[in-house]
């Protein structure tokens, strides 16, 4: 059986990390299935999905590396296009990738003892998320 829900969440942008796994539990526990596999993914090229020790300081280091990686002020393509300043946004999402696929038994996620799952925004405003939680199982 394949079940698919989607939630909205408002955003700020400029590398926000946003805890969604309670949300994801939420979602699969209402599907009723056991065991299988769900799916978590960002409609969006400007943000990312990704399992992460959810804290403080891992959140100030993703941060500074992605800009160390994709410096916000160099000229993009992206940019001068469209005349646009999120051209370091787009390339960093890439770099974390729009989802993320966790397996779970007896309703539960299989993630380790500090994993979460977590939506980054990388975009240069604030937006309006639309994730879609997949799940397939018995």
């Amino acid at each position: 059986m394949i079940v698919t829900d989607k939630i909205s969440l408002p955003t700020e942008g400029d590398c926000q990390i946003i805890d969604i796994t309670d949300q994801v539990r939420s979602r699969l526990k209402e599907t009723g299935l056991a065991n299988g596999i769900v799916t978590v993914f960002v409609a969006g090229t400007t943000a990312g999905i990704a399992i992460v020790e959810y804290e403080p300081g891992l959140a100030e280091d993703l941060k500074a590396a992605m800009e160390r990686l994709v410096p916000r002020g160099l000229p993009y393509r992206h940019n001068i296009l469209n005349q646009d300043d999120n051209g370091h946004s787009h390339t960093q999402a890439t770099l974390i990738g729009p989802s993320v696929v966790v397996p779970f038994a007896d309703e539960k996620p299989l993630l380790g003892t500090w994993q979460r799952i977590v939506l980054v925004d990388f975009d240069s405003r604030p937006r309006q998320r639309e994730l879609v939680i997949q799940t397939m199982g018995e």
